[in-house]
């Protein structure tokens, strides 16, 4: 969305859309596969959460992806579907910052806050939030978006990273601060459309008071249409 749908935020230590930068590390199958502490269903959706918000808020972002074609597989599509056309950063490194296209694509924004996603905390969002922390950056770890192989390896690696300086966050707690006032009328719609497709119990409440007590109509979604070979494979 264009800039001008919103207004400038004040900071005083919080998220803005114009002070951070966005990262999603190794959203991927197989790194999927091995997530053992927390439901992968929700780990997709917070993360979508996080992308659509900051394709709302034109906050940029970086995607990369590791070993896409020896390992990993590719990005997930419901990132890529928010993010169309744009190529995820390859590596090999575990560690994202010891990559320099992935670094240098951060220092590009000119942006000292990141905002990062990615799997599994212990390695791919733990060492390069150790750095950047080291180069000067601060960091926000998205901790709904992110899992590992066990709750041991998931809890360690957070404490590590709070340890190391590093700011815990949600999904949603990260629109939210973008957002910051619902007056701000221009992104009011999205960031709703946002919550009623993602946000569970919140959503449908957004629902409810809408059409129950405010009498707006109801909430019309695309009808469903039952998949064959060549939608399935369209893209």
């Amino acid at each position: 969305m264009s800039n001008s749908n919103r207004p400038v935020l004040s900071e005083k230590g919080l998220l803005t859309p114009d002070n951070c930068v966005v990262t999603m590390i190794d959203l991927q199958p197989q790194m999927l596969f091995g997530v053992g502490d927390a439901d992968r269903q929700s780990i997709i959706n917070a993360n979508l959460i996080l992308a659509k918000a900051a394709h709302v808020f034109d906050v940029p972002t970086v995607l990369s992806t590791v070993e896409t074609k020896a390992f990993s597989g590719q990005l997930w599509p419901q990132i890529q579907a928010v993010f169309p056309g744009r190529t995820p950063i390859e590596r090999s490194t575990m560690n994202s910052w010891d990559d320099e296209n992935f670094a240098a694509a951060v220092k590009k924004t000119g942006r000292k806050k990141i905002v990062l996603s990615g799997l599994w905390t212990e390695t791919c969002v733990a060492l390069p939030t150790i750095q950047a922390l080291h180069d000067g950056y601060e960091v926000y770890v998205v901790e709904d978006c992110c899992g590992d192989v066990s709750k041991l390896a998931h809890d360690n690696a957070m404490k590590r990273v709070i340890q190391a300086g590093a700011k815990p966050v949600t999904a949603l707690s990260v629109m939210l601060e973008w957002q910051r006032d619902w007056a701000n009328r221009g992104t009011y719609d999205a960031v709703m459309d946002i919550v009623k497709n993602h946000c569970g119990a919140y959503g449908i409440g957004v629902e409810y008071a809408y059409t129950m007590v405010h009498g707006a109509p109801a909430t019309r979604l695309p009808e469903y249409a039952v998949a064959d070979a060549a939608m399935a494979h369209s893209s």
